[in-house]
């Protein structure tokens, strides 16, 4: 018999509200034990017996995927393989570059990424040490092989605003790329440059006059991004800038979400 959040919490917990599970209230706990694999032993007022006979039960509910809370990265990764999976690995050098290798036995695509590079096979990707990358990662690869781009970067620059349909991810890249990084770096740039260097950052400052740091990025062989820094200068009122640029081709191998990701992932390896 399936256990909903209803059941258990009317004919399993004590009804006490007591929070000594860590939750506010027993339908709560309940909630987290149906959607989200919770162990009922969190409940300390529950007897071995009634925990045996209910784990059995929420076990063969879990087996069958009933009520359990979606997993949306897993979701988004089934559906990026699914879009890149008709793609001839034979093609992708030419098109996003990379060279075709021989590993295990069977032919994958060896892509620099940042400064290493990751294995792409039908099975999966992962690092050049055999170890997977995190599941983000693979969505945003995968989404960049079926893309369908083939452009060579121009050297065109351009900030997120410049790209159409940006308006509202404008604001997340300053909520949650800028001003991390300004607020990790201003009065530190030094800071900064050291550590673009250790993930594979090109010193570029002297493309940007006036900025005091600016370094390319060869995220993948046709995705550079350039970060341009400007410390703060507090006796004249100015703040630190940063900004993200990316070339004028990048929306042919990248859609917006990933661009965005893309920028996250960027401020983490710095911070």
């Amino acid at each position: 018999m399936a256990l909903s959040v209803i059941d258990l919490c009317r004919d399993v917990l004590p009804q006490t509200n007591c929070g000594d599970c860590g939750y506010r209230s027993c339908m709560a706990f309940a909630g987290m034990v149906v959607s989200e694999k919770l162990s009922l032993e969190n409940c300390p007022h529950l007897d071995a017996e009634t925990i045996q006979r209910c784990s059995r039960e929420l076990e063969a509910q879990y087996s069958q995927g009933k009520w359990l809370k979606r997993d949306m990265a897993e979701d988004a990764l089934f559906w990026a393989r699914q879009g890149s999976a008709a793609i001839d690995m034979a093609d992708l050098p030419e098109r996003i570059g990379g060279k075709i290798v021989e590993r295990a036995g069977q032919k994958v695509l060896e892509l620099p990424y940042f400064n290493d590079v990751v294995h792409i096979s039908p099975e999966g990707i992962t690092k050049n040490d055999g170890s997977e990358i995190t599941r983000n990662e693979q969505v945003f690869l995968h989404i960049h092989l079926a893309r369908g781009g083939s452009a060579k970067p121009s050297g065109n620059w351009k900030s997120l605003k410049e790209f159409p349909n940006t308006v509202s991810k404008v604001v997340s890249m300053n909520a949650h790329v800028e001003a991390p990084l300004k607020e990790k770096f201003s009065g530190n740039p030094a800071a900064l440059a050291k550590r673009a260097r250790e993930i594979g950052g090109i010193d570029r400052t002297g493309d940007y006059g006036t900025a005091d740091l600016a370094f390319l990025f060869q995220v993948l062989p046709r995705v550079p991004v350039m970060l341009v820094f400007w410390d703060a200068e507090p006796e004249d009122g100015f703040e630190a800038e940063v900004r993200l640029l990316f070339d004028q081709t990048i929306t042919e191998h990248l859609d917006i979400e990933s661009i965005m990701f893309l920028s996250e992932h960027l401020k983490d390896l710095l911070c």
